[in-house]
């Protein structure tokens, strides 16, 4: 099984442009597919940057398959998408940092 986490940035996109509905199928699409198999939707340029569609919206995600994770990160519509896409691809670098931090304190709070 697969964790998920979001950024902030996700976060805010998902409450400002996403339709109560909209929310509730990237809510379904996190529990029921994702966590089971993150590799859903089109492949972005690397096998671990995806892309799935929700309405007008498309939905974009990091998997790091060693650590079980995937990373919600960004959400566009199809005007802003390569934008959106390029932007993701720049910050690579910073998600995994912000992974590995994220699942470093949620271990240091976790009793073994």
């Amino acid at each position: 099984m697969y964790a998920i986490y979001r950024t902030k940035t996700f976060d805010k996109e998902f409450l400002k442009q996403l339709s109560h509905e909209e929310q509730r199928e990237v809510e379904l699409l996190e529990k029921k597919q994702l966590t089971v198999n993150p590799y859903v939707g089109d492949h972005l340029h690397y096998p671990f940057l995806r892309e799935k569609k929700i309405g007008g919206k498309r939905i974009y995600f990091l998997i790091y398959e060693d650590l079980k994770v995937v990373l919600m990160v960004r959400i566009s519509d199809k005007k802003a998408q390569q934008e959106t896409i390029d932007h993701i691809k720049i910050l690579l670098d910073d998600y995994f940092e912000l992974i590995k931090k994220t699942l470093k304190q949620h271990d240091e709070y976790d009793p073994v």
